[in-house]
């Protein structure tokens, strides 16, 4: 595994206040590995586990430079999310930085999140088209809340509207925010199809409980080998991927 560099900074997201941000990187980058920027849930921030592995991962497997940063909210010590325009606009700050500040003007760049990050990362990228959205080689949608517990009759799908790049949705078979099997045809009806990995067991946090010490098994390092297949796939480069024996379903 490579050395990684580590850095935190901020970034204002204009007339709202500041950010911060944090930025993983292989130390022997070149110009055209990818960025990968990762917003969080709603309920954590920068700092989920989930994130803060994938940021430690990919950079070491020389496989992508990390981006995590906090909505507003969750920079200000607050518990009530911010309205949807605010954490896109904070996304698109970020998104801006990213571009103007740490990459080649060609380098790739993908797009996702966690459950509301994943739900803010989409509609950006949906928004592309609009003209006031997000240029991503990717997106990455790390737990796509798709409906409310107990309610999958009503299916959050505006932010998939204009999914017109490649996408990797990961999906846990016990997420309540999820069935898979209603994910499976949105993602078919995608305007580029959307592929989707399944996570036996998994819960939204894409965890999966271990009944006989009452703990988690990992899931972690078979997100991060799927995630780097697929950063292959797209960009048509070879990336090195962990070993792992989890339990998953590819879909």
């Amino acid at each position: 595994m490579a050395q990684i560099d580590a850095k935190v900074c901020t970034v204002r997201v204009p007339d709202q206040g500041e950010i911060t941000v944090k930025v993983n990187s292989p130390c022997r980058a070149t110009s055209d590995i990818p960025t990968l920027i990762l917003a969080h849930g709603a309920h954590n921030d920068l700092d989920f586990p989930l994130l803060a592995y994938l940021a430690t991962e990919l950079p070491a497997a020389e496989a992508a430079q990390v981006v995590r940063f906090n909505f507003l909210y969750r920079e200000r010590g607050l518990s009530t999310i911010d309205p949807a325009p605010l954490l896109e606009e904070t996304y698109l700050a970020v998104y801006q930085y990213v571009r103007n500040e740490l990459v080649e003007p060609n380098a790739p760049v993908f797009v996702g999140g966690k459950s509301l990050g994943a739900r803010t990362a989409a509609e950006l990228v949906s928004r592309r088209s609009e003209g006031n959205g997000v240029e991503a080689a990717g997106l990455v949608e790390l737990g796509y809340p798709l409906h409310s517990p107990g309610r999958p009759d009503r299916l959050y799908l505006d932010p998939l509207r204009s999914i017109d790049i490649p996408s990797l949705f990961f999906a846990g078979t016990n997420d309540p925010f999820c069935d898979p099997e209603l994910l499976r045809p949105v993602l078919e009806r995608l305007k580029h199809p959307g592929t989707m990995y399944v996570l036996e067991g998994a819960d939204h946090s894409l965890q999966v409980a271990d009944k006989q010490d009452q703990g988690k098994i990992d899931t972690y390092p078979v997100i991060a080998r799927e995630i780097m297949a697929f950063f292959s796939q797209v960009l048509g480069q070879r990336v090195r991927t962990p070993d792992t024996s989890v339990q998953a379903d590819p879909d």
